[in-house]
């Protein structure tokens, strides 16, 4: 396995499928439908935020993001959403898309997402990934990295506990969680 910064553009499209494939059913409400949220994660990808798992062969396995004052792996702006969804549907969704996001603190970094082909689960490319974000992390001078993981995957959080992450707090997210079908975030930290 192969462990790289940045996503070459040879996989964009199968980035941009891989992330829908692993945030489709919390997104699917807010982005969906599925031709459209892959336009809008394809045009707004930052590859610059991401961290990508190849196999011997170059085939993609996974990718792990993350997000800094200068952006995100997915992120866009309202002129994004305009783009693919039009005015009156961007609002609408930029207004719920901003109540799941996440601040970026400087004392932390933040693992915005990390996502696995379904073929290479199991076999601790979620792991290498994670350890090269804790790797990119120290490089740029911060002591811990930060993420939320949603109710709804005990498989993530399990294997975040694993790799050293502990749950600091834990929000309900109430009402909201009939649009994002989870209904609650913890988020754990990794001392580095």
């Amino acid at each position: 396995m192969k462990i790289t910064t940045g996503i070459p553009p040879e996989n964009r499209d199968e980035a941009a499928a891989l992330y829908w494939e692993a945030f489709g059913e919390k997104l699917g409400l807010i982005l969906g439908p599925k031709d459209r949220a892959l336009a809008f994660v394809n045009s707004v990808l930052r590859p610059d935020h991401g961290i990508c798992a190849h196999d011997e062969t170059g085939q993609l396995l996974g990718i792990a993001g993350f997000k800094t004052a200068k952006g995100a792996l997915v992120g866009g702006e309202f002129r994004d959403l305009v783009r693919i969804y039009g005015w009156i549907s961007a609002l609408v969704r930029s207004l719920l898309l901003a109540a799941l996001e996440r601040d970026v603190e400087n004392e932390r970094f933040l693992l915005d997402g990390i996502f696995v082909a379904k073929a290479a689960r199991g076999q601790g490319v979620g792991t290498a990934l994670l350890d090269a974000v804790a790797a990119e992390a120290k490089s740029r001078g911060y002591t811990q990295v930060r993420l939320d993981v949603v109710d709804t995957n005990p498989r993530a959080k399990a294997l975040y506990r694993h790799v050293g992450f502990k749950e600091v707090k834990t929000v309900k997210t109430g009402l909201f969680k009939y649009i994002v079908r989870f209904g609650a975030a913890t988020t754990m930290v990794r001392d580095l």
